[in-house]
């Protein structure tokens, strides 16, 4: 069944600006499911703002080499700094643990210099990891980030799109970025001596193109089985959001 879509909001950017100047929100935001428009918003915000510096949450953007099938798309950026990609060589198995050690040094420094941080990404986990201070105490591989290192006045924004229109602009990026590099990508990075099974591990775009360098899928099997799974990713994403609002977290959805 469909997710049912909340209502969208039109957010005060000023004042916005000024309850994080003074210190009633310590972060801002920007959460949405792929293809949704969330990184353009978020810097558009930010040089709204100004200020500002953005925190990628995205599970696989922190890796080296791998930009265009995580859609790093770094020339949008421009001049606003944003920190949390390329962190990570290809190959490697970055985690939720990590993710939340290395934000808090981020977020850390980024408020020490009088700068207001503001988080984007798509990738829940990381997210919630990062503004509702999960305690990864009992995991081997976990850093102790205590709770007051964390932002605590976070105010969230959704970037808001029909499923219709977003599976729309997915298949239409989708087909962009296999014809202008993202093949090739994946041939280079297994080239680099990164075995197929790693790639294929970080999922999406990464598997199924994998598996189509290698000769296990046709271009047009590889096209429907990418696309599809996209489709169904954004699903989950949506519907791990809406989960957050109905654990009592409030998010403010736009129209991008």
């Amino acid at each position: 069944m469909p997710i049912e879509l909340p209502e969208p909001e039109v957010i005060d950017i000023e004042a916005l600006g000024a309850a994080c100047r003074a210190g009633e929100i310590d972060m801002i935001c920007v959460l949405g499911p792929t293809a949704s428009g969330k990184t353009r918003y978020a810097v558009a915000l930010a040089r709204q703002i100004g200020d500002v510096e953005i925190i990628s949450a995205d599970s696989r953007q922190v890796y080296r080499g791998m930009d265009i099938g995580t859609g790093k798309d770094i020339e949008e950026y421009g001049e606003v700094p944003v920190h949390m990609i390329d962190i990570a060589p290809a190959g490697s198995r970055y985690n939720v643990y990590r993710y939340q050690a290395d934000f808090a040094k981020v977020y850390a420094d980024i408020r020490s210099r009088g700068r207001i941080p503001l988080l984007c990404g798509g990738t829940g986990l990381y997210i919630e990891a990062a503004t509702r201070s999960y305690d990864f105490d009992k995991e081997a591989d976990a850093v102790q980030v205590p709770p007051e290192a964390l932002p605590s006045k976070t105010f969230y924004i959704g970037t808001l799109v029909s499923r219709e229109e977003r599976n729309r602009r997915i298949d239409e990026r989708l087909r962009y970025r296999l014809e202008h590099g993202m093949v090739e990508e994946v041939k280079g990075l297994l080239a680099s001596g990164i075995p197929a099974e790693d790639l294929i591990y970080y999922g999406l775009e990464y598997k199924f193109v994998t598996q189509f360098v290698i000769g296990v899928l046709s271009y047009e099997e590889m096209f429907t089985l990418l696309s599809n799974a996209i489709h169904q990713f954004a699903k989950r994403q949506m519907t791990w959001f809406r989960g957050m609002e109905r654990d009592g977290l409030v998010i403010h959805w736009v129209e991008v």
